[in-house]
């Protein structure tokens, strides 16, 4: 599951990490607390260049043969295994595969019967990461084309496994260019959908006021000291 991430890099240090032209870039601020129905910036090839572009995309995949967009509200996260079958994905995964940009996200690990610490998650080297997506392009019946991405989830690893029974496919820079390339469709490159070392990981303790999408501030990703009883953040 991946219900929450965050983007603190500026547009500059992702158009240098990403490999887009940062005068082609659309605006965007960083965010803190990204939650479903949001737009965010996605980096996928442009079907005429080739060449890499930032796209603002809801989240939540609207599959093209949609009726409504209420679909979206249940497509977040989409399994990896099972991508491939699902009729709200495998087209998507065929030809439309995308990175969400993000520093970090977010789950919550239970402690005790009914309390949840969130802790935040992200790559030791303070580096920008990119979560394997799939997106869309939905034409209702009336008004413009909305444009909706999906984030990939895979088995967890040592770190992300105390908190979910998932994680999101988080991609290495050697491999944003396969996964983004169409290639071809019947063979997508399912063998990148797994989950990331855990090495390369760590997560730590963060405020509860994450759980209220209306908080979105640097001090969200700030680490929170555990009081006694709780648990130390997962290396």
């Amino acid at each position: 599951m991946c219900g929450r991430f965050a983007r603190r890099s500026t547009q500059e240090v992702l158009a240098d990490w990403f490999g887009v032209e940062l005068e082609d870039m659309p605006w965007f601020a960083p965010t803190f607390n990204a939650a479903p129905q949001s737009v965010q910036p996605v980096v996928r090839l442009n079907r005429d260049s080739g060449n890499r572009e930032v796209a603002l995309m809801r989240w939540g995949l609207v599959p093209f043969w949609a009726k409504d967009a209420k679909i979206a509200y249940t497509t977040i996260n989409a399994r990896a295994e099972e991508a491939a079958a699902k009729p709200a994905y495998r087209e998507a995964l065929k030809k439309r595969r995308c990175l969400v940009l993000a520093d970090a996200f977010y789950e919550w690990q239970a402690i005790g019967k009914k309390l949840k610490k969130p802790h935040a998650i992200a790559l030791r080297s303070g580096q920008p990461c990119a979560l394997a997506g799939l997106w869309e392009r939905w034409q209702p019946n009336e008004g413009p084309a909305l444009e909706t991405f999906t984030i990939l989830t895979t088995d967890p690893n040592e770190v992300t496994e105390p908190f979910h029974n998932r994680m999101p496919v988080i991609l290495e820079p050697r491999d944003y260019q396969r996964w983004m390339e169409p290639g071809d469709p019947s063979r997508p490159p399912v063998d990148l959908m797994r989950p990331l070392s855990a090495e390369k990981m760590h997560a730590w303790p963060v405020s509860d006021r994450v759980g209220n999408v209306r908080n979105n501030d640097p001090q969200l990703l700030e680490p929170e000291q555990p009081v006694a009883g709780e648990l130390f953040p997962i290396e």
